[in-house]
């Protein structure tokens, strides 16, 4: 067998390697599931400190500030869900 060839399949077989997709290096599900995530947490702290406020623990400032973050969370996601719905039907909107 030639060397050329050999040497050549192995590179290729090594860039292959290379080049698969790893999916514990992230990629958009992992993009997605930390904003999920960071969009729960958010909604969680506005209702512990709503809770804590009407207890009393919690000072109306600190309510206010969670509840703004907790709106522009709410406000962001609606906004990408638009986008989606948007590029959806554009993708159906495309003739085959």
């Amino acid at each position: 067998m030639d060397m050329t060839i050999l040497n050549a399949t192995q590179g290729y077989a090594r860039a292959r390697m290379d080049a698969a997709a790893n999916p514990e290096a992230g990629g958009a599900a992992a993009v997605f599931g930390g904003a999920i995530g960071s969009f729960s947490d958010v909604l969680a702290n506005a209702d512990q400190t709503a809770r804590a406020a009407m207890m009393g623990d919690a000072s109306p400032h600190a309510l206010v500030e969670a509840l703004a973050a907790s709106s522009t969370a709410v406000e962001t996601v609606v906004a990408v869900r638009d986008k989606v719905v948007e590029a959806y039907q554009e993708i159906l909107r495309m003739p085959v």
